[in-house]
């Protein structure tokens, strides 16, 4: 049994409380944290209904995580305050589950990997698109070969975020700020890291250099001028976070990675999950596996009709036995059941005492994106060097991938 206690229960905090961490025996909520004393109560009241009487309630995370037999924390408070609460908790040798986000200084990733190394506390990076049906799928066809060698991968964040951005404020949200004070992509993993387990970024792999571009921005300032109820506040709101973010990263293995950040602007959603290999590819948004040798490959438009969804012919040879087995109660855990399957490995890691799948290395490396990316934006798109957060770890690290393939 996991003693836990749980900091940030706002939408997406209490969302995981309840639909994860309350479905899995293994876990005994024993705290709860949040700046506003109305969320946790309303946690505390819903904690109650499991039998969990004992659990209590703060306003400051240091005294959540310095109640008596805390075993892990889990992290889902704003961007800004993960690295400062896993640091204090890695010090006290309480295991971390951090949400993700983006970072803010070089140090910041310096100092996590450092504190914990230093301590040996468990520590993971809960990157939820890393357990994806599709990332998994065509991860699984990279290492059966079927696509040959990779030599590119493109992913997006393209997510319709208008709305939880400009009410910011009025919703106690963090994202205004954000892409008021910021240019860069400030949310780089849910595209980036299905990919750099994929590339095996840290394990015998890593990335060299980051350059990113930014569009001007023009989306939420026009969204929040067709807003009947915008605050004073918002209208007079000048946001520097450019509307397409455009980043592409170098590996020393000699793949190109593409990001695109496009949040505040019409648009479904997508992380455009994309594997060229020297032998087909794989494209998420319309679930397509392309093979070298397929006849109508110079028909374009008539090949994407007859080809779309046709990647569910490989599942029975290629899905991971996650997905094939997943339960309809799993699948109502959270994003299709990614949720479920990524706190389920924290949970399996940390009572067998496993190495972590997503580890301190992968979350310095996949945030210091956002920092890096600032940069280059600010000079004209200049390439940044990457960090090694392994410091010379990766060349001999073996490959691990977040699950069986």
């Amino acid at each position: 049994m996991i003693n836990a206690c749980v900091i940030g229960l706002g939408g997406r905090g209490f969302g995981l409380l309840k639909y994860v961490l309350l479905k899995s025996e293994d876990i005994r909520i024993v705290s709860l944290c949040d700046l506003y004393e109305d969320r946790i109560t309303r946690a505390l009241d819903h904690v109650k209904q499991f039998g969990m009487t004992d659990a209590k309630g703060f306003t400051d995370y240091k005294e959540a995580l310095n109640v008596r037999g805390v075993d892990a924390v889990f992290i889902f408070s704003d961007w800004s305050t993960h690295t400062e609460i896993a640091l204090y908790a890695m010090k006290k040798g309480i295991a971390v589950a951090s949400e993700v986000g983006c970072e803010y200084t070089l140090e910041n990733c310096f100092e996590l990997v450092r504190t914990q190394e230093a301590t040996g506390t468990p520590y993971m990076f809960v990157e939820n698109c890393c357990w994806g049906k599709e990332e998994l799928l065509a991860t699984s066809m990279v290492r059966k070969n079927l696509l040959g060698t990779v030599v590119h991968c493109s992913g997006a964040y393209g997510h319709d975020l208008r709305n939880e951005i400009a009410y910011g404020h009025v919703n106690r949200h963090y994202r205004f700020d954000n892409y008021r004070d910021r240019c860069c992509e400030n949310y780089p993993t849910h595209e980036l890291g299905p990919i750099a387990k994929l590339l095996n970024i840290n394990r015998g792999n890593r990335i060299l250099t980051v350059s990113s571009f930014a569009s001007k921005a023009c989306g939420l300032e026009e969204y929040i001028q067709t807003r009947e109820d915008a605050t004073e506040e918002m209208k007079n709101t000048k946001f520097k976070q450019g509307d397409i973010v455009t980043t592409i990263l170098t590996c020393s293995n000699g793949e190109t990675i593409h990001l695109t950040l496009d949040t505040t602007l019409p648009h479904s959603y997508s992380r455009m999950f994309t594997v060229r290999g020297t032998k087909g590819a794989y494209y998420q948004d319309t679930n397509s596996v392309f093979l070298d040798g397929d006849k109508e490959f110079w028909k374009p438009v008539e090949y994407y009709q007859t080809a779309m969804d046709n990647a569910k012919r490989f599942e029975e040879e290629y899905l991971p036995s996650l997905w094939k087995n997943i339960t309809p109660e799993e699948k109502q855990l959270g994003h299709g059941g990614m949720d479920w399957f990524s706190y389920k490995a924290f949970f399996d890691a940390l009572q067998q005492k496993q190495e972590m799948p997503v580890d301190v290395y992968d979350a310095a490396t996949w945030q210091s994106v956002a920092v890096l990316s600032e940069i280059s934006i600010q000079q004209g798109g200049a390439p940044q060097a990457m960090p090694d957060f392994t410091n010379g770890k990766w060349f001999k690290r073996p490959a691990k991938d977040v699950c069986e393939l």
